[in-house]
């Protein structure tokens, strides 16, 4: 019997659906649009961006618009690529416009997809960031879909690292901009580590279109992004830590596989504690408790993990005599990432690699934190519908699946399992073989580097020919990708996740006529490309006689989307094809997530060697456990990104302070009032109020104020005064301050003042933020076990990490007095010398950018247009001596303009 959902969704049709028919009426109108851009000329089509900019600086909104641009793109795309886009393309589109992911499958043109809503909403000025997974899929787009833009009067940049800072700040002033997350993601963080407005490169979050979203958004989001700098070396303590680890034996430490985790139990406390003190690593006396003893304990269980959690040629290679990362959803080698918290190092001393030093964290940021900057977040991915739900919940993202243009002709094969990886290996050797023989190409996905190398010797004692793509080939990545649809192609891939090369059967016919020209450079190119595309044609009919392209997935990923991802490869655009999961119980997935009862299953149903069991109810229970796994995972990132939003707070305090700094011609104001305050806590805290003169303490007051303020006044003598309270003596040193300061801004000249404050302001700010984040690291590694004393880690976190940031910026206050009032009038010489030593400073941390005249900021003494005094943001500049616009009747300085 139907359930009554099911009958809902047989009569409404499901809530999927609703969203794509709504998006019916829309294409028609672009659709009824086409003849008459079709008969505009070349010129005409620019001019039409024009008339559409004026109409959207004038009020009108990109909705009323969107029938125009959006026939407007897809003409330029038609006449600059050949490329005319489908109806299903226009509603991928559309999704992506309105702030949603647009699940598209392989093949269906996503590239082209991201140029609809990318141009209408470059309309605006604002500037648009189209987010890519690899260096070479950026530069890929931007010059392919650069001819698009060009097409309609719109300028695109490409963001790479190692870039040049003029060619940088070219490409952001682009109205498309394409990028990697990294890269966007480093810039960001660059940018708030310059020391002025002409050195920043990006100009606003407006909108992103994040191409494989799911791989960006929720693989790569575990790892935040961190600029670093080196610390002390301590590689002759690991190299000593590692050697003792291979001591341990089995019921020295636990491993939990499901959680990735590994402790040391009683016996392997015991056991370590002793190994070093007789090492000398502990003294005598001491134990591993005790707080001399952190530092040791932290490298030790670093060294545990280091040798039990991470397996060479899966989650690392070593290259060139160095420890590189794989990214285990994509397979890719991750050059320049490290494993923080010293554990990188732990690899590199169990590998015997050179030891680099750690280093201390000058700025970060999760990729979640970045991109919810966005005023507009889009996505495009083949996979994204099993994580709707954290989609939804951290970036308020929704997923709407876009039909595929034509009838997906791809067969489903239900999962086989086997008893052993032997039985496995053998059946999927049977099943390639006979692919081949009738000449189907075949793709094979495999989990790590270590078993596609198995299953390619394997292949190769078989006498099968064929390719491997993993890390160690990620350089022959798109040929090998570009390849795998060939007549009797066989090809092992190690995580098919965002490869971003189409497979298409029969091959490539681009990379064939590269092939050919470079092979017969004497011969016309053009009847080399003519004979290629006649014999790709009787390649791609063979393929399709011979089945089309076969999927053949080695065992099942904790993520049902990688499986899916490594699925749709097969039966792009209609394409016949095929896939098959083959599976064995000693598979991780199965041998972790309760295989046990499936185990009974096999031997009760008394299966003989090399038979698998085959149904859809196996299907089911896999896709549950991966389900739990997957929610899992959720949890994990979502736990992580609550403890990175306290610190994301406070960075974007820490952020804006120096954007308004750096904003402000004159911060003499500023400066006056953090002397001021750190007076009044000087008196707060050697004459506490209601305490009489006798009992204060006026000989620390005195060396505060020559330390502090480097003011020798008779501070003593003030306070046997009679009449003589505390307000006065305030009062008396903050006048004796500001004139000591007004002589220094005479000998310096007001204009070297200004720019001496402006320096070190940022200059404490960045120092004092880097000191933050350290604390906050060990804050963070150690707040967990407030969770034994029945207390919330995350609440303990949030209160101390505000205390912190109060101390902080009481310090940060009480920095800027002293080494403001310890500046003295020099020498022409020795006024260039300071600042050459600052920018030296300044350019450590963050590469100069090209010089570029700043304009002028006028500070608004008026009420602007638009003025409400319940919203800051329409208040413009208010002086800081000024009436705070709230109403309150304090000085704004005092009010909403507190540096806090």
């Amino acid at each position: 019997m139907l359930g009554i959902n099911t009958v809902a969704k047989k009569i409404f049709g499901t809530a999927n659906d609703r969203k794509v028919k709504a998006t019916r009426p829309l294409v028609d109108k672009i659709n009824a649009l086409e003849p008459e851009f079709e008969a505009l000329s070349d010129q005409g089509l620019i001019d039409r961006t024009a008339d559409l900019k004026e109409r959207v600086a004038g009020g009108e909104s990109l909705d009323n618009i969107l029938p125009e641009a959006f026939a407007n793109c897809r003409e330029a795309a038609r006449r600059a690529l050949g490329l005319r886009a489908f109806d299903v393309q226009l509603m991928g589109g559309i999704f992506l416009h309105q702030g949603n992911i647009s699940e598209m499958k392989t093949g269906e043109g996503k590239t082209l997809v991201a140029t609809f809503p990318a141009y209408m909403n470059a309309l605006t000025g604002g500037s648009v960031h189209i987010v890519t997974v690899n260096d070479y899929l950026a530069k890929r787009d931007a010059e392919w879909m650069g001819k698009v833009y060009g097409a309609l009067g719109m300028t695109t940049g490409v963001v790479y690292p190692q870039q040049p800072d003029g060619e940088k700040k070219q490409a952001y002033a682009c109205d498309v901009i394409y990028a990697t997350n990294n890269e966007l993601g480093f810039d960001y963080l660059r940018d708030n580590m310059k020391s002025s407005l002409r050195e920043m490169s990006q100009r606003g979050h407006h909108f992103a279109i994040v191409d494989e979203v799911d791989s960006i958004l929720i693989d790569e989001a575990r790892t935040p992004l961190i600029i670093s700098g080196p610390a002390q070396d301590r590689s002759e303590l690991y190299v000593t830590i590692d050697k003792l680890i291979p001591l341990l034996t089995e019921e020295h430490y636990t491993i939990d596989e499901k959680t990735k985790n590994v402790t040391f139990t009683e016996e392997g406390n015991e056991f370590i504690e002793e190994t070093l003190r007789e090492n000398g690593l502990i003294e005598e006396g001491h134990s591993l408790y005790d707080p001399e003893s952190t530092t040791i304990v932290h490298h030790v269980n670093q060294g545990l993990r280091a040798h039990k959690l991470f397996q060479k040629d899966k989650d690392y290679i070593v290259r060139d005599s160095e420890v590189v990362l794989i990214d285990e959803f994509t397979g890719r080698m991750m050059p320049g990432r490290r494993l923080s918290e010293g554990l990188h190092q732990a690899i590199e001393a169990k590998e015997g690699c050179k030891i680099q030093p750690e280093n201390v964290t000058l700025a970060q940021v999760t990729f979640q934190n970045y991109f919810r900057l966005y005023d507009k977040l889009a996505g495009m991915t083949g996979t994204a519908a099993t994580e709707a739900e954290e989609f939804a919940q951290i970036y308020g993202l929704g997923v709407v699946e876009v039909p595929t243009n034509l009838p997906i002709a791809r067969i489903d094969q239900d999962d086989a399992v086997y008893r052993t990886q032997e039985e496995k290996y053998n059946a999927i050797i049977e099943a390639i073989q006979k692919a081949h023989e009738k000449k189907q190409p075949v793709l094979v996905g495999t989990t790590s580097i270590e078993k596609s190398e198995v299953l390619s010797q394997l292949l190769t004692n078989a006498k099968v020919p064929h390719n491997v793509l993993n890390a160690r080939q990620h350089e022959k990545e798109a040929q090998i990708v570009a390849d795998a649809g060939k007549l009797g192609a066989v090809t092992i891939a190690t995580n098919m996740a965002g490869r971003g090369t189409d497979i298409k059967l029969g091959g490539n016919v681009d990379f064939k006529v590269m092939e050919a020209i470079a092979a017969e450079p004497e011969k016309d190119p053009e009847e080399i490309r003519q004979r290629i595309e006649a014999e790709h044609e009787a390649d791609e009919k063979a393929v399709k006689e011979a089945g089309g392209l076969f999927v053949l997935g080695t065992e099942r990923h904790e993520s049902r989307r990688i499986d899916n991802q490594l699925r749709g490869r097969s039966g792009r655009q209609g394409d016949p094809g095929r896939s098959a999961f083959f599976l064995s119980l000693d598979d991780d997935l199965m041998r972790i997530f309760g295989s046990e009862r499936l185990e009974k299953v096999l031997s009760g149903l008394g299966m003989k060697e090399g038979e698998a069991i085959i149904h859809p109810w196996v299907n089911k229970s896999l896709e549950r456990a991966q389900a739990k796994v997957e929610g899992r995972n959720f949890d994990i990132r979502k736990q992580l990104l609550k403890f990175d939003d306290v610190m994301n707070e406070q960075r974007k305090v820490i952020f804006k302070q120096r954007l308004d700094i750096m904003k402000a011609s004159d911060l003499s104001e500023i400066v006056q009032d953090m002397r001021g305050e750190v007076i009044d806590e000087m008196i707060d805290q050697y004459m506490p109020p209601k305490t009489y003169a006798d009992q204060w303490d006026m000989e620390g007051f005195d060396a505060a104020v020559r330390e502090k303020l480097n003011l020798d006044l008779p501070v003593v003598e003030w306070a046997d005064e009679e009449g003589v309270d505390d307000e006065d003596i305030a009062e008396r040193l903050e006048k004796a301050a500001d004139e000591m300061m007004a002589q220094k801004a005479a000998a310096f000249g007001p204009e070297n003042m200004r720019s001496i404050e402006k320096q070190i302001l940022l200059q404490t700010i960045d120092q004092k933020w880097r000191e933050h984040l350290l604390t906050l690291e060990h804050l963070r590694s150690v707040v967990g076990f407030r969770g034994y004393a029945q207390r919330d880690p995350l609440n303990e976190y949030k209160t101390e990490a505000f205390q912190l940031f109060e101390t902080m910026l009481d310090s940060l206050r009480q920095d800027v007095t002293q080494k403001l009032s310890q500046i003295r009038p020099m020498t022409e010489e020795e006024q260039q010398s300071m600042m050459q030593e600052m920018e030296q400073q300044r350019a450590q941390m963050a590469a100069a950018a090209e010089t570029q005249k700043e304009g002028q900021i006028v500070q608004e003494t008026s009420s602007p247009e638009g003025f409400d005094e319940n919203n800051p943001e329409t208040w413009g500049n208010p002086g800081r001596n000024q009436p705070c616009p709230c109403g309150s009747g304090k000085k704004f300085k005092h009010c909403h303009g507190q540096f806090s």
